[in-house]
């Protein structure tokens, strides 16, 4: 019979997984610190998606990274399947002890089994088949009627397995690198920007429904150079992304340093760091900015800010006071990809919220 409570005496390796966005990913950094603290001797691995693994690559307590690249299924049955096999291979020679199951994705119910597993951990789903029930040694709840940051539920997870991390071990872990770091340093000595002399605005996301519109951004810009702000643009390469950093910069009047979909993850993340201020929606930058101390204000719109509100950092909520409904979730009001309460906030009140955090005074 498994035991309730872990003895991570017996653990020598841990398999995490997290199969999300950028975001999520990097909201499950301190899983891997809370684990290894508690339990030294054991070896730390992840599972995540390709694209996302710039979240945790330099993270002090992950020993091996293996990656999943979502584009396997493009190149035909015979690829995927090899791919595959190499990954699951790759995983066994491991011979995991726990594994740590952050999400509903269905392949970890498979892997559990795939890999013999000892012990597993998972969310209890209220529309759980047979098989996830009886896949896992653990499960932990997730909120019912309650809402709760995402950091505390993924580390609930190591709470159902009998840790109990202490409040200041919670914290975001995003290391940029040398190369990044250096990199970036010379794109401000180009510039003429001395690190805390700049704030950075992201205004994109990959979800169109949590933008604020460009002519505001382009306000907003336009307001703190007016006040002898340096403005640095940041936006993905993305093409949408893209679009609308265009329509912003046609409207911006001021001179403006513009990095949008020039810099990697990494670089993005050193950039932060030395940013004095963040202005962005509810998006992975966002939460970079959190890893990285920078104080930031964020827009929140459909999405929830309790849940996914910048992570022990000084920081700014800007939502709408008149709309009852947010958050709901939806991609826009009626699905439409714009959402009212979102893309109604003032100027007024993002200057505002940012103002407190860097005074005028102080710019």
């Amino acid at each position: 019979m498994v035991p309730d409570v872990v003895d991570f005496a017996r653990v020598r390796r841990v398999l995490v997984t997290k199969l999300r966005h950028h975001g999520d990913v990097l909201l499950s950094s301190p899983v891997f610190s809370v684990l290894k603290a508690h339990a030294t001797h054991a070896e730390i691995d992840a599972l995540v998606y390709r694209e996302t693994a710039p979240m945790l690559t330099n993270h002090p307590a992950i020993t091996a990274m293996h990656l999943i690249d979502r584009d396997w299924k493009r190149h035909g049955i015979v690829s995927h399947a090899t791919n595959e096999w190499q990954l699951l291979r790759a995983l066994r020679e491991r011979r995991y002890d726990l594994l740590v199951h952050l999400t509903e994705h269905p392949r970890g119910a498979w892997l559990r089994q795939a890999l013999g597993v000892r012990l597993a951990v998972a969310p209890r789903r209220t529309d759980a088949s047979r098989y996830w029930k009886r896949a896992f040694t653990h499960y932990y709840a997730l909120p019912r009627g309650t809402r709760r940051h995402t950091v505390e539920l993924n580390i609930d997870a190591l709470r159902r397995l009998g840790i109990q991390p202490a409040t200041d071990a919670l914290k975001l872990v995003l290391v940029p690198g040398p190369a990044a770091e250096s990199s970036v340093d010379e794109l401000l000595r180009a510039h003429a920007l001395a690190r805390t002399a700049f704030i950075q605005m992201h205004p994109g996301s990959r979800w169109q429904f949590k933008c604020w519109p460009a002519q505001r951004v382009a306000e907003l810009v336009d307001r703190l150079t007016s006040e002898g702000e340096r403005v640095v643009l940041t936006g993905a390469p993305d093409a949408k992304e893209q679009a609308m950093l265009d329509g912003i910069r046609a409207r911006i009047a001021a001179p403006v340093v513009d990095l949008g979909g020039k810099l990697s993850l990494s670089e993005l993340a050193a950039l932060t760091a030395r940013a004095k201020a963040f202005i962005g929606v509810d998006s992975a930058p966002m939460h970079i900015a959190a890893a990285m101390g920078t104080p930031a204000v964020a827009l929140f719109g459909p999405s929830g800010d309790i849940e996914w509100a910048p992570w022990r950092v000084v920081h700014r909520i800007v939502a709408s006071n008149v709309h009852p409904c947010r958050p709901c979730g939806n991609d826009g009001c009626g699905g439409s990809k714009i959402s009212d309460c979102l893309t109604t906030l003032s100027v007024e009140r993002v200057h505002a919220a940012l103002r407190e955090l860097v005074p005028v005074s102080l710019a």
